[in-house]
């Protein structure tokens, strides 16, 4: 077996291994003293529009409050029911809960996203939007959760958080619904060195609205137009989103040719599935996921063995301490928690080498010939 010590899980020591060029950057910025809502944070908002295929963009502090604040400038208020997946991350439903909605959830499928035909059976009286996960950078069906959305006059609001990039053919993640909330947290495929966030739309007036919520409603110095946030993205985090902003799309190509790599070599291993790859999704590996037989004891292995393998996530949401009050019992979503029994996550990122690569696929296949 190759000689490599340890397969590490955050990249961002070698990310950021040499950034002069960006130092230099934040210098002169710096001298500016235009620290909130300042122009790289302008720039960045546009970059990232085009790059995304979308009319606008909008900054804001975190992947949570893109969805947060998507909710609020669609009516979504106290009381109402918004509808997510099951297996999610607590941010989604943290989001939801900050404006004092409730989510309901479905379960996924073996794409780790919402299964779309058990959404229409949750919608109720109370149902005043739908928030689609496109979990592990996989994207949900959004071509058939649409017309359901449009059959019940319900907004939508993408949690794209892992999917810059991600696509159903050929149309990004975050431009399906009313609006698209991505995270750009440090470990995210397009990333800043703090928490930070970006919202997509093609509506003038929910953008304007957006742009309100995020800084007080302040319509100008003096004036207020409606209560908000404080939630703008940090315009030195900006400087850092402009230096990164180009090098997206190959990082989102070098995910998906590892997982490539991964996906040729473990599935001649029996005890391992690999989900599903559908044809017409662009897949962007913000998590390598594969199902494993006798997960548990592997994921030791090769902590053992120096792989800094994980498991997203071994308990689900709605069984956590902090969410009893929403009653739910296990066994009501029969995937999400086989999910949590079965599935096993690998380093993928874009500065792994093929030594590296092939350290994780020998070890994965020594644990089972042993």
């Amino acid at each position: 077996m190759t000689n490599i010590n340890k397969v590490r899980y955050s990249y961002l020591p070698q990310q950021f291994a040499e950034i002069d060029d960006l130092l230099l950057q934040i210098k002169d910025f710096v001298k500016t003293g235009d620290f909130t809502l300042g122009a790289p944070l302008k720039e960045f908002e546009e970059k990232f529009a085009k790059l995304m295929g979308s009319k606008y963009a909008i900054g804001v502090n975190s992947g949570t409050d893109g969805i947060k604040l998507g909710l609020k400038a669609l009516g979504v208020g106290y009381g109402d029911e918004v509808i997510t997946a099951a297996n999610t991350f607590i941010a989604t439903v943290g989001a939801i809960n900050e404006i004092g909605a409730v989510p309901v959830f479905v379960d996924c499928d073996d794409t780790f996203c919402m299964d779309v035909s058990l959404v229409e059976s949750a919608i109720t009286n109370k149902t005043k939007a739908i928030v689609p996960v496109h979990f592990t950078g996989y994207m949900t069906d959004m071509e058939k959760l649409l017309p359901i959305a449009t059959k019940y006059n319900l907004p939508v609001i993408e949690d794209a958080c892992q999917g810059i990039l991600a696509a159903i053919n050929g149309k990004n993640s975050g431009t399906w619904g009313n609006c698209g909330a991505f995270s750009l947290h440090p470990l995210k495929n397009l990333n800043v060195w703090s928490d930070g966030g970006i919202i997509i739309t093609d509506d003038l007036k929910l953008c304007e609205k957006l742009r309100l919520l995020r800084n007080h409603g302040m319509k100008n110095r003096d004036e207020i137009s409606i209560l908000g946030y404080n939630s703008r993205l940090d315009t030195i985090q900006a400087v850092v989103g402009n230096w990164l902003i180009p090098q997206t799309e190959d990082i989102a190509n070098k995910r998906i040719s590892n997982a490539k790599y991964y996906d040729d070599a473990l599935e001649k291993i029996k005890q391992i599935t690999i989900p599903p790859r559908p044809t017409h999704m662009k897949l962007v590996y913000h998590l390598y996921i594969v199902f494993a037989e006798n997960r548990d004891e592997l994921l030791k292995y090769c902590l053992d063995k120096g792989i800094e393998a994980k498991i997203h996530y071994p308990i689900p949401l709605y069984l956590q301490e902090g969410l009893s009050f929403l009653n739910y019992r296990k066994g009501q979503f029969p995937v999400t928690e086989k999910h949590t029994e079965e599935i096993i996550t690998f380093p993928v990122d874009q500065h792994l080498s093929v030594e590296e690569l092939d350290y994780v696929i020998n070890v994965v296949k020594d644990f089972y010939e042993k």
